[in-house]
């Protein structure tokens, strides 16, 4: 599923298209400041809440310069929370939050994980109870991610990641950012030769122009796996068949 097919907008000056044009990083900051002016003037708006959840997600993981993510991530929360609290019963507002929870938790040491390893958890599992298919599957990719990161000793598990990953996968089996985590996994599973394939299909995919600006860093991430992975994992010579000597 695109933005595109959540978020339609005529007014090319809305901030949905303003957002949808975030590989320029002025416009989805002015998407931003547009959603805000509306929920201050309507503080109950779902939609505009979980959007900024979604934004604040984007410019804390790529869309601003690096001493400025960590606030953008914690006003992703903030924001995620609100939608949560506003219409219970729908997706974004939850799987949002944990986005902005896990980025915070990857990216800010053990302590941040610490914190919200089990409210993470929580809300993905609430998001995929509540639609599994949103956003192609995303719920089961982030609850890989999960697995993935998290030290086996507070809950992580390889063979766990994997199955969600997979599961996501199975929904858009040309996702580029859940290619890349399952090439992640399999790597720290010692399956190099999948790690391999899966961090070429990840370059090979088409542009999905929603998610351009977000995919980016995800090739980049593809790139350095294949580099890491050259030369690993080449297979011995079998040892010679016993017979006559």
């Amino acid at each position: 599923m695109s933005l595109d097919a959540q978020t339609p907008a005529q007014d090319p000056a809305s901030p949905d298209q303003l957002f949808a044009a975030r590989t320029d990083s002025r416009a989805g900051q002015r998407a931003i400041a547009l959603w805000e002016a509306q929920l201050t003037a309507r503080p109950a708006d779902y939609d505009t809440a979980w959007k900024l959840s979604r934004a604040y997600y984007w410019l804390g993981t790529a869309g601003a310069p690096p001493p400025e993510r960590r606030a953008a991530l914690e006003k992703g929360i903030t924001r995620g929370r609100l939608a949560t609290t506003l219409q219970p019963e729908r997706v974004e507002g939850f799987f949002w939050m944990a986005a902005s929870m896990g980025s915070l938790a990857e990216a800010y040491g053990l302590r941040q994980g610490l914190k919200y390893r089990t409210p993470i958890r929580t809300a993905l599992e609430q998001a995929r109870r509540l639609d599994p298919e949103y956003l192609d599957g995303s719920p089961d990719r982030a609850l890989g991610r999960w697995y993935a990161q998290v030290p086996s000793m507070f809950g992580g598990d390889l063979a766990r990641a994997e199955s969600h990953l997979r599961a996501a996968l199975a929904r858009k089996p040309d996702s580029v950012v859940t290619l890349v985590f399952l090439a992640e996994v399999m790597e720290e599973r010692k399956q190099v030769a999948e790690a391999r394939r899966l961090a070429q299909a990840a370059l090979d995919a088409p542009v999905d122009p929603a998610w351009a600006a977000e995919d980016a860093t995800h090739r980049e991430s593809a790139r350095k796996l294949l580099a890491r992975l050259k030369g690993s994992g080449a297979r011995k010579p079998a040892p010679p068949e016993p017979g006559p000597q």
